[in-house]
């Protein structure tokens, strides 16, 4: 399906091209300044540290429904062994074959395209198979460390867990600030909890994958008027699947990453940090969620941490 006039109308509201120069590689990580880095230490108040990343396993949330996106596989590479003579220290030494996203992650500038184009109007052909992304590679993101406000929309709606078929709206977001009780500034990276992962947590991957409550067609305006620095959530397509409108796929992604310029990150663990905000009664905190610099790479795995 073509993308329709709304898809465009609302590209042409969000679109970052040539807002921080021709050549910017980094979107909306431009947003988390010194000053918001340093507003940012003073949500610290217990020292409470919440990981928000999924292991890495094999038995992980792919499930072969996106092709190439493989779940960890650890192999043994050296198990004890003497490498410098009898009687030496011994080592062991061990890799890992996986997706970039195949658990919890970061979608990088290059991870989708539309029309031809990457963010900054950067050509898509400069992703290659040898090179992988020439630009906008997720090494050049900058350090993410930035406050975090978790927008925990499933609660605000009285439940543990959205429905399959809910598609998360500016109206949910703004409820879920309300909750919250913090406004979302900028250079903010915002985390919407919709409760899905709950799924893959009780061991249900199919139930996990689809149907997916996520974000919906709406949502990128409302980041871009609050200047949002990166989003994240708690499932694995991001955006609601099935889609919003039929057969448009993945228009959320194309809004985010190629208009805005806007990192968002998928199979976030937000539980924990859901129950512990609530006890605290605040939901605002230091986040720490640097991406690993693979060169040329589209996305990257990240243990997220949650400094209350």
């Amino acid at each position: 399906m073509p993308l329709p006039q709304e898809f465009h109308d609302i590209a042409k509201h969000v679109n970052n091209w040539g807002r921080w120069g021709a050549d910017d590689e980094i979107g909306t990580l431009n947003l988390i300044t010194d000053q918001v880095v340093r507003e940012a230490a003073g949500c610290v108040r217990s020292g409470r540290r919440i990981p928000l990343a999924l292991p890495l396993q094999q038995d992980g949330v792919q499930t072969g429904m996106i092709p190439g996106r493989v779940n960890p596989l650890h192999t043994m590479t050296a198990i004890n062994q003497e490498i410098f003579g009898p009687g030496t220290v011994a080592t062991s030494d061990d890799a890992v074959t996986m997706g970039l996203q195949a658990a919890t992650h970061w979608d990088g500038l290059t991870h989708v395209s539309h029309s031809g184009r990457l963010y900054n109007n950067h050509p898509a052909d400069s992703v290659t198979a040898h090179h992988g992304a020439t630009v906008l590679g997720i090494e050049k993101a900058t350090p993410i460390v930035s406050r975090g406000v978790l927008l925990d929309v499933a609660r605000a709606h009285g439940t543990d867990r959205l429905p399959g078929g809910h598609a998360v709206t500016p109206e949910d977001l703004d409820a879920a600030e309300e909750l919250a009780g913090t406004k979302v500034r900028a250079g903010d990276v915002v985390l919407v909890r919709t409760g899905q992962l709950r799924h893959y947590l009780a061991g249900d991957r199919q139930a996990y994958a689809f149907p997916s409550p996520g974000l919906s067609l709406r949502t990128p305006e409302w980041f871009h008027a609050r200047d949002v620095a990166a989003v994240a959530n708690d499932t694995l397509t991001f955006e609601i699947f099935p889609p919003e409108i039929e057969n448009l796929w993945m228009p959320v992604h194309a809004l985010d990453l190629v208009e805005m310029g806007m990192l968002q990150g998928q199979n976030w663990n937000l539980e924990e940090l859901s129950t512990a905000c609530a006890e605290a009664g605040r939901w605002a905190f230091l986040l720490s969620a640097m991406a690993e610099p693979f060169v040329g790479g589209s996305g990257t795995p990240v243990a997220p941490v949650a400094i209350l």
